[in-house]
């Protein structure tokens, strides 16, 4: 036993010494960084972290940490890229405390459904380097999710975008077409991982360019020597960085953030459409946390097409999906569909269903009171409608204050922050939920109303 601690303290003794030359070296070669074409065998750099456990049987892993952590295929790399790299992300010192609570939320999953492809763990760690783990996160370009995806990808993709229902904020949608696509990009470039990443962020056309230019001087065409947009040279070396970080965390004094090697969240049916407010309060738990599960859907009810399901807490899972199977049609979402006739105005109808214009406006996607004969509106039809309206409009006995939009917001970290409601948001706001929050842009919210 003796020789074992005695043995793991030489090992992080001679890993903190390596990366702490590694880092010097880094600096060192600031200038190269951007240009450097090689990287340093694994075998010449760091010691496999499963060496430290030779002569120790490894049991289950502590927590989803180790879990990754035995799996690492890219840790040991090395170049000036991956360097500077490392360092950006040691210089983040609150970067790990900031994505704890999504990592609890969703690494799991993630890693769940990189080991059943038995693609490199890394990939399970994409995300943190795409969004920090947001699948709120919104690019300016557009790319949204956990994988930032573009919406001509998604198209690429079949993924689903429409009113009610966003695939590419998902979790479990966004991340299964994200595998799919980069297992085929991985066969694309001949199960070179390093392409099939660079792929991924800068498109597969550009690389294959950037490998027949390559070619066409007698050049490498590894990833370390192409010529590729300074994104795409710096996001391979931060997933290779953080593969580095999470096996030698120890060493280089980064507290990873708790995050059991369990599931957090369980797919149930709904039995059909539901107000999320009302599944929120039948499951006991806060609408803004049941968003944070369900990010891709984007209204007040569950979509009326898919798979019928919500992610839920694991704790409620159960008792939620009893309650939702006995949940009567009253307090469901049903619908009447009404063809306009000529003379017909959106104030009359609303009066004729006992309801109001903005919310056939909602429902029905509509910017204004232009409605045309023969065209179908949808009519909400559910008593659980008109408590989410109510709510949706409380605020206004709060205190009035403005806020601006800052790079990286998103509605659910706007409303968590504020502890309000992402309904009361947009209705506050008059928000066009088909386009997302921009830096600047300047929103009303009432605090503390009841």
């Amino acid at each position: 036993m003796e020789g074992s601690v005695l043995k793991t303290l030489i090992y992080r003794v001679t890993v903190a010494c390596l990366l702490l030359f590694l880092s010097a070296c880094s600096i060192q070669d600031t200038k190269q960084t951007e240009s450097t074409a090689s990287v340093t065998p694994a075998a010449e750099i760091l010691p496999p972290a499963s060496e430290l456990e030779d002569d120790m049987p490894l049991g289950p892993p502590v927590d989803l940490w180790d879990r990754i952590r035995r799996q690492l295929v890219m840790h040991t790399l090395h170049n000036a890229r991956i360097g500077a790299a490392r360092e950006h992300y040691l210089k983040q010192s609150r970067y790990f405390e900031l994505i704890e609570p999504r990592a609890a939320r969703y690494l799991y999953h993630l890693v769940e459904e990189v080991e059943a492809r038995d693609m490199p763990i890394e990939i399970a760690m994409l995300p943190l380097v795409e969004s920090a783990l947001n699948p709120f996160a919104i690019s300016n370009q557009s790319a949204a999710g956990l994988w930032q995806i573009m919406p001509g990808t998604a198209d690429y993709l079949g993924m689903r975008r429409d009113w009610w229902f966003d695939a590419r904020l998902d979790i479990r949608d966004s991340t299964t077409h994200a595998l799919d696509y980069l297992e085929s990009l991985s066969v694309d470039f001949d199960g070179d991982w390093l392409l099939a990443l660079a792929a991924y962020n800068s498109g597969k056309g550009r690389v294959n360019r950037a490998i027949k230019r390559n070619q066409s001087k007698g050049l490498p065409i590894d990833y370390w020597s192409l010529e590729l947009p300074r994104e795409t040279r710096r996001y391979v070396p931060r997933l290779i960085a953080l593969s580095t970080i999470v096996a030698f965390s120890e060493a280089l004094e980064v507290t990873l953030p708790d995050v059991p090697n369990t599931p957090s969240f369980a797919a149930i049916k709904t039995g059909g459409q539901i107000e999320m407010l009302r599944a929120a309060e039948l499951a006991g738990v806060d609408l803004i946390e049941l968003r944070s599960f369900n990010p891709g859907q984007l209204r007040w009810a569950t979509a009326p097409q898919g798979d019928g399901k919500i992610l839920v807490p694991v704790a409620v899972a159960d008792p939620l999906e009893r309650a939702l199977s006995n949940l009567p049609d009253s307090e469901r979402v049903t619908w009447q569909h009404y063809r306009i006739r000529r003379g017909d105005s959106l104030i009359r109808i609303a009066k004729n269903f006992d309801t109001q214009v903005g919310l056939l406006r909602e429902v029905n996607n509509l910017r204004g009171n232009l409605i045309r004969a023969g065209d179908t509106l949808m009519i909400p039809d559910s008593a659980a409608w008109q408590a989410s309206l109510a709510l949706s409009q409380r605020g206004s006995t709060g205190v009035r204050r403005g806020y601006t939009v800052r790079s990286g917001d998103s509605l659910y970290e706007i409303a968590e922050r504020f502890d309000i409601t992402i309904d009361e948001i947009i209705n506050w706001n008059d928000l066009d939920p088909d386009r997302y929050l921009q830096p600047g842009q300047s929103l009303t919210l009432f605090l503390g109303g009841d």
